[in-house]
């Protein structure tokens, strides 16, 4: 009875994601243009993509956008742009080279079509961080952003049009301290040492435990392990897988080598990943070099 219920679960799920795609497949094919056009020539005769034309302009990517390629585009809408706060967009406007980074952050190398999207988990882009693509029953997402029309064609690639402005990420060690919730955890990674290697190198994914999580061991364990530099780096690092593991990935895995040296096991349970014993309360925090996702427990090797 209990293999019959499983069997039927993935059948529904089968359902639902078949259904999903295929609807994403036909506005897909819906929205096609001829293609004719360039990127940027395709953008402003849509009518609804003044601010990102402008901004491209002012950063200087116009040219590179209507002559290089192949290129594909997450593109804001007005709408989009006008959900930020007029103030944050001027002052990016002043400043080219962040401009430039915010913008670049939207554009993949390469012409990667709607079908394509749906089989990815991530995608580099040419500011250098990655975007996380979720495809579920409600849509396709790219971070947080809903993709609204997908495969508007260009003769230089594709547009996908999105209704939110993505933002580049931090680095790791940035991102846990701007969350608020990982103070222990970032004092404790600069005093082993590891905060350099975590803020410049990767990718990585770090199972990383909030103050909670740090405020269950016994203070005098945890003083202890802040005096002891060998021992607190192990502890830590126990915490770091190489490379970008998102939620997804990690359901399909039994358990991932550290850079501690020894395994954690991985289980799901209820819908949530279990890593080492300890439970990942928020999946899929995104930074420039990795991506955190917190958990409810220090893990010990």
């Amino acid at each position: 009875m209990k293999r019959m219920r499983t069997t039927i679960a993935l059948l529904v799920a089968a359902a639902l994601a078949a259904a999903m795609l295929g609807a994403f497949a036909s506005a897909s094919s819906a929205s096609r243009s001829t293609g004719e056009k360039n990127i940027v020539e395709t953008a402003i005769a849509a009518g609804r993509f003044t601010t990102l034309t402008s901004l491209l302009t002012k950063a200087g990517l116009a040219d590179t956008l209507a002559t290089g390629g192949p290129f594909t585009v997450f593109a804001p809408t007005d709408a989009a742009f006008a959900k930020v706060p007029k103030a944050t967009l001027a002052g990016l406007a002043k400043h080219p080279a962040q401009l430039k980074a915010v913008l670049l952050y939207h554009v993949v190398p390469g012409s990667v079509t709607a079908s394509e999207v749906v089989k990815l988990s991530s995608a580099k882009t040419l500011e250098g961080s990655s975007v996380l693509i979720k495809a579920n029953k409600g849509g396709v997402f790219v971070n947080q952003a809903k993709v609204t029309t997908p495969d508007v064609m260009a003769s230089n690639g594709v547009i996908h049009v999105i209704n939110k402005v993505l933002i580049p990420p931090k680095n790791i060690v940035a991102t846990a301290k701007a969350a608020g919730k990982f103070t222990t955890l970032a004092a404790l990674l600069k005093k082993s040492g590891l905060a350099g290697t975590l803020a410049k190198k990767g990718p990585f994914t770090v199972f990383a435990p909030t103050d909670a999580a740090f405020a269950k061991v016994p203070k005098a364990s945890l003083a202890a392990l802040a005096k002891n530099k060998a021992k607190l780096r192990a502890v830590l690092l126990y915490h770091v897988v190489k490379g970008q593991l998102t939620a997804g990935q990690a359901m399909k895995l039994r358990s991932a080598k550290t850079l501690e040296g020894k395994s954690l096991k991985i289980r799901v349970k209820g819908g949530k990943v279990i890593v080492g014993g300890a439970t990942v309360t928020k999946a899929d925090v995104l930074a420039s070099n990795g991506i955190i996702h917190a958990i409810n427990k220090v893990l010990i090797p």
